[in-house]
Order: C-alpha cells, then structure tokens, then sequence
C-alpha cells in the first residue's frame, strides 16, 4: 500500500468518515474545505510521526506540508529522503 492510500484511510478513518479512501480527491484542500481543524492537524501530525517513523521539526510545522493527501505524501517522501541521505 502507497503512503498516499495510507494518509487516505487515515484521513477517512479520523476525520472523513461519511466517505471511502477512494472517494478522497489527494488535491483536497482538508484545512480550507474544513476538514481538519486546528486540533485536527496536531493529531495529523503526531500519527504522520508515528506511522512513518519521522520527526516533524519546528521548521515543518508548516500548514502547507498538511493540507492535503499529495502535500502529506509529498511531505513524508522528502522526509524519508533526508533521512536516508543523512541529512
């Protein structure tokens, strides 16, 4: 299973559950549409670090790495990335 049907069902799961995972758009804008509140994104984030084994920086704690299924995706790839590399 991709990351991106992962943060899909958990998104459904937690947060969207009148909807399947496929019925998720992954360009959903989940803060402005209302989705995820502010609360929403701490609990976001605190599964995104435990799911996927990251720490998410104080320089990350950027709404835009959290907006939507593909910005999450997108998010956990460069993280992974930088820590394979070291960086």
């Amino acid at each position: 299973m991709s990351n991106a049907d992962q943060i899909s069902e958990y998104i459904v799961r937690e947060f969207l559950p009148d909807l399947t995972p496929s019925q998720l758009p992954p360009d959903l804008d989940l803060l402005a549409d209302g989705a995820i509140d502010s609360l929403g994104v701490l609990k976001l984030i605190a599964w995104v670090e435990h799911h996927f084994r990251l720490a998410v920086g104080d320089t990350d704690l950027d709404p835009e790495n959290f907006r939507s299924v593909n910005a999450i995706d997108a998010y956990v790839a460069r993280s992974q990335s930088t820590a394979a590399t070291g960086g």
